[in-house]
């Protein structure tokens, strides 16, 4: 593993314990040039994922990306960060296994919302405000009109916001 401080190659494994439930390795390491300690993780990948952009547009899919949307939705919300951490690895086990190696904006939002329906009702409304764009304050109680009359686990799916 490449130090970030200095560029070296030369580093060592200090401690490793599971993380995230276990779905990850969190491995403590020091660089042998400079001495400068970091934290990698590992995590199983059963497939490279591309994500396809409503405009049609590839891109490899990021976990961090997906993450970042999700902590943003949540911001100032107590929520605890492994229940984040947690939903974030359910997400990606979902698209991994899901039989495709190509995943669209579309699922991937229907995907977040569904988990933050059940984890948090606030940053549900959040996201969905930011991922259907919401235009003006009639969307919102339109959106939360159909969300009473829906169970959360089946949020309405819209237009692509990416």
């Amino acid at each position: 593993m490449k130090c970030p401080f200095c560029g070296a190659h030369d580093t060592q494994v200090k401690d490793s314990r599971p993380s995230d439930d276990g779905s990850a390795i969190r491995r403590r390491r020091q660089c042998a040039k400079c001495d400068g300690r970091f934290t990698t993780f590992e995590r199983v990948q059963l497939r490279e994922l591309t994500v396809v952009k409503r405009s049609g547009e590839r891109e490899p899919f990021d976990r961090d990306k997906l993450t970042r949307s999700i902590v943003i939705a949540l911001r100032k919300r107590r929520v605890n960060r492994d229940a984040i951490e947690q939903l974030v690895s359910d997400i990606v086990r979902s698209l991994e296994t899901g039989g495709e190696v190509e995943v669209s904006t579309t699922t991937i939002g229907a995907a977040i919302l569904q988990g933050l329906a059940r984890l948090d009702p606030v940053a549900y409304v959040r996201f969905a405000s930011v991922y259907m764009d919401f235009q003006e304050t009639k969307d919102f109680a339109r959106f939360l009109n159909l969300s009473e009359n829906m169970q959360p686990e089946t949020p309405p799916k819209s237009g692509d916001s990416e």
